[in-house]
């Protein structure tokens, strides 16, 4: 039976507190518990960054040493990259909506939901713990590269486990969906009706469920040479590093679709709802989600070309890597296509999704830089893998994650923020992060390594316009963080939709009900028909 009461409140009869909420198997209330815990870590995540920005403001800032500096660029690196972009867009948006985009009462396993969201706090928690005992925090990277991580005295055993139970959460998410979309559809929804946004979801869950595990098992032969001392890795006991950039890198790139197919997912409501117009070529970006994750899995060590590979895996893994571009690039010209000719309505949601086309453009392009193996032996490891990193991760990601708040917070709260100074907010996190970055590319191509507590005086100027980014895009985040809070508590009531878009979740009352649907809907036309649909007032 329906209730008109905002899942945001206690259900009526029930007892409220925090306890109806972390056990919880009520799928808007599990998106928001990740919603939640991910802003801290990114908080976390961007305090470290703004950190090491300030090391590196002249050759001859002397805030802390290198073994320190190494320990905030390992941080860094696994805060944002296993407890904020991988979890971020499908573990937030994807909980709160996939069920109500395709018609779902909920996702397919409720208490295996929740468990995920306990395991990813799990998680959390160790990293934590990871950082405040033992011998320090790792120093290791992200990348956790033997045998290095094998031989440092930091607590590195502990927050490879952490990274391994986050694993656990991500595989269970991933499954979830997969099975959600397969077996809990609406009468009507057909898989070419399908929002573009699980379509994402759909080949994200794949990778997820795929690969995931290959990251686990490297993990745990980590924890087994640290623990027990055999040799699986490590060169003076017989083992082999390569083998294990090639375990590693096996999960992790295909991590990286984890990361921006979801974000890709979003651009494809945002940009048709400001457009006014059906999504150009909507069977084409459905299929691409697919073949992005397909051979997205088969290019792994195009970042190790210069680890001594013979020249035929060069050719092979080069040539897979410019091929994985094609459908991203289909992507791209369909989005653009949808705006030709479209009636568009300059809201913050569309500024958002339009920053991310350039920026994510500017990452994918320099992909193929570090993709053609002649010029990747000259920018490997330096600053120009930085840029390149972060254009793709932060630039697509983190934009189409802003983007995603700002379309869909004000379902969420049924209140809408200041429209103006979200403008004001995406502008200057658009010139902050472009004054950060880009001149990485810059002392990249000059040759300046990464992972460097200092560097030589001719790399200041740049370093320095650097730091001054970091300053204007951290404030544009603050700005931008303060302005939805605002609006989420104080904000002017919305109708249940104020965009006019066409997919269902709209369809419902803001904040969304309980019960997602008073009775189970029958979907008729596409996601992207906007024939008689109009903005609520």
């Amino acid at each position: 039976m329906a209730t008109s009461t905002s899942f945001l409140e206690p259900m009526p009869g029930t007892r409220g507190g925090i306890g109806s909420w972390i056990f919880s198997t009520d799928h808007k209330r599990i998106g928001m518990l990740y919603f939640y815990a991910i802003l801290a870590m990114f908080a976390v995540g961007l305090t470290l960054g703004l950190l090491i920005r300030l090391e590196l403001l002249t050759p001859n800032t002397r805030m802390m040493s290198a073994d320190t500096y190494n320990a905030l660029f390992t941080l860094h690196g696994v805060v944002m990259i296993f407890l904020v972009v991988i979890p971020s867009i499908p573990a937030t948006f994807g909980n709160l909506f996939l069920p109500i985009q395709i018609g779902a009462e909920d996702v397919a396993f409720p208490r295996l939901n929740n468990f995920s969201w306990w395991l990813y706090m799990t998680g959390a928690l160790l990293a934590v713990i990871a950082i405040f005992t033992g011998n320090g925090p790792p120093d290791t990277g992200w990348t956790f590269y033997v045998p290095f991580s094998e031989i440092t005295t930091t607590n590195v055993t502990l927050a490879v486990f952490a990274v391994f139970i986050l694993g656990f959460s991500s595989i269970l998410t991933g499954l979830n969906f997969i099975v959600t979309l397969h077996r809990m559809r609406a009468p009507g929804m057909t898989w070419t009706r399908l929002p573009l946004f699980c379509w994402s979801l759909y080949a994200t869950g794949w990778i997820q469920v795929l690969a995931t595990p290959v990251l686990a098992i490297t993990l745990l032969l980590i924890m087994a040479e640290r623990v027990l001392g055999v040799g699986l890795f490590d060169p003076s006991r017989g083992g082999d590093p390569i083998l294990f950039q090639h375990l590693f890198w096996i999960y992790s790139h295909p991590a990286v679709y984890v990361m921006i197919l979801p974000a890709m997912g979003v651009i494809s409501e945002v940009l048709p709802v400001f457009s006014r117009k059906a999504i150009f070529g909507y069977k084409m970006i459905a299929f691409s989600s697919l073949a992005i994750a397909f051979a997205g899995s088969l290019v792994w060590a195009h970042h190790m070309f210069v680890s001594g590979m013979s020249d035929t895996a060069v050719l092979v893994f080069s040539f897979l890597t410019f091929v994985v571009a094609i459908p991203s690039a289909i992507k791209v010209f369909n989005w653009v296509a949808t705006l030709y000719k479209g009636s568009i309505h300059l809201e913050p949601p569309f500024w958002y999704a339009l920053a991310f086309l350039f920026l994510f453009s500017i990452g994918g392009l320099t992909g193929l830089v570090l993709g053609s193996a002649g010029t990747d032996v000259h920018v490997h490891d330096t600053y120009f893998v930085v840029a390149h990193f972060h254009y793709v991760i932060f630039g697509g990601l983190g934009f189409a994650f802003f983007s995603a708040l700002h379309f869909w917070l004000p379902k969420v709260y049924g209140r809408m923020y200041n429209k103006h100074w979200a403008n004001v907010a995406c502008l200057f996190a658009f010139i902050g992060f472009n004054v950060l970055y880009f001149p990485m590319f810059i002392v990249g191509l000059q040759g300046m390594p990464r992972r460097y507590h200092t560097y030589l005086p001719k790399y200041e100027g740049m370093q320095m316009l650097s730091t001054v980014g970091s300053w204007v895009l951290a404030s544009a985040i603050i700005l931008m963080a303060w302005n939805l809070w605002r609006g989420a508590k104080k904000g002017k009531p919305i109708g249940n939709n104020p965009w006019g878009s066409a997919t269902l979740e709209w369809s419902i009352a803001s904040p969304p009900p309980h019960h997602n649907f008073v009775t189970e809907p029958v979907v008729t036309h596409g996601p992207y028909d906007y024939e008689g649909i109009t903005p609520d007032a």
